[in-house]
């Protein structure tokens, strides 16, 4: 279960605090949000209760139709089954019996200024980037033609090397050394720690800042991961993948990226390699295949050969 403490809940969500249950941190599993009217109603039996509760003036109307001790058993009732927190959309004044029961249940109760909709589509989307489940890579992760390309290999194979040449030609870092890997449904989001963004480490240099160096442009915050780069040393006695056939994969954090596997050796230009990598990928994303369409081209080549021999003269 992760934990967020309330201060910074209402500051990336800009709430404000109603009723202090007690605690310094809320405690969230699911990032889904629950309309307690059924609750409040007195069906309790799907009730979601590690869900974050919303209300708005659907809810508050409800309450306000009954009779002030059907108010407060209804009310004390929905608190008694523990929740993250609850929050009440368009600034609604409540009850003083909200903040009796937050204070019994230590149970935080904020209010938003938005109508429920909307802050209940920002509390979804910030839960599931809360919540996603994330994994730290060692590369670089740099953006190419838009493609968001992870590069990997063993230490002194050329990795920073290689992205400052892409940022030099105008592609834009992500994260060098330590990447953060997040999955967001089915695709993986790639960002740099907070302390090390914009930065690089090269070998004999020291530390650079890559956004004071070239520019705001050459930087940016986060990337969708849509390739994998796995350098390494050519080994004269491995055969590698010269026709493009083959489609490899990569699974990080349960979802398939494709892979490529570069071999390094004196003479051979990186970045131009991983900028063809990206331009090819980007092809293969609108469904066109180079090395399929080669392989058609030759094999409707050679039937043609063998259903009209050669008729030149003798």
């Amino acid at each position: 279960m992760r934990e967020i403490s309330v201060e910074q809940f209402c500051k990336d969500l800009d709430l404000e605090v109603v009723c202090d249950g007690g605690n310094e941190y809320i405690y969230i599993n699911n990032s889904g949000i629950n309309r307690p009217g059924l609750q409040l109603y007195g069906f309790y039996k799907h009730f979601d209760s590690d869900r974050v509760q919303m209300i708005g003036n659907v809810e508050i109307s409800y309450l306000k139709n009954m009779s002030w001790e059907d108010q407060r058993k209804r009310v004390e009732k929905f608190f008694a089954h523990t929740f993250p927190c609850l929050i009440v959309a368009w600034n609604l004044e409540l009850d003083e019996m909200f903040c009796e029961y937050s204070k019994k249940y230590k149970i935080t109760v904020f209010k938003s200024k938005l109508e429920t909709s909307k802050i209940t589509s920002k509390v979804m989307n910030y839960l599931d980037d809360f919540l996603a489940p994330s994994m730290p890579l060692h590369g670089q992760l740099v953006e190419v033609f838009g493609i968001g390309i992870l590069i990997t290999g063993e230490s002194g194979i050329g990795k920073s090397e290689t992205t400052l040449e892409l940022i030099k030609s105008g592609h834009r870092l992500i994260a060098d050394d330590v990447i953060e890997v997040k999955r967001v449904g089915d695709v993986l989001i790639g960002s740099a720690p907070l302390h090390l963004k914009q930065y690089m480490e090269v070998r004999g240099i020291g530390i650079i800042d890559i956004r004071t160096l070239y520019g705001i442009g050459a930087v940016k915050e986060t990337s969708q991961i849509d390739l994998l780069i796995d350098l390494e040393k050519w080994d004269n006695d491995k055969c590698y993948d010269t026709l493009g056939l083959e489609n490899e994969v990569a699974d990080l954090l349960g979802v398939s990226i494709p892979k490529l596997l570069i071999p390094v050796k004196t003479g051979r230009n990186l970045a131009i390699i991983i900028e063809v990598a990206a331009r090819n990928r980007r092809l293969k994303n609108m469904g066109i295949y180079s090395a399929r369409e080669f392989f058609e081209k030759i094999r409707n080549f050679d039937e043609g050969v063998t259903k009209n021999p050669d008729r030149s003269c003798k």
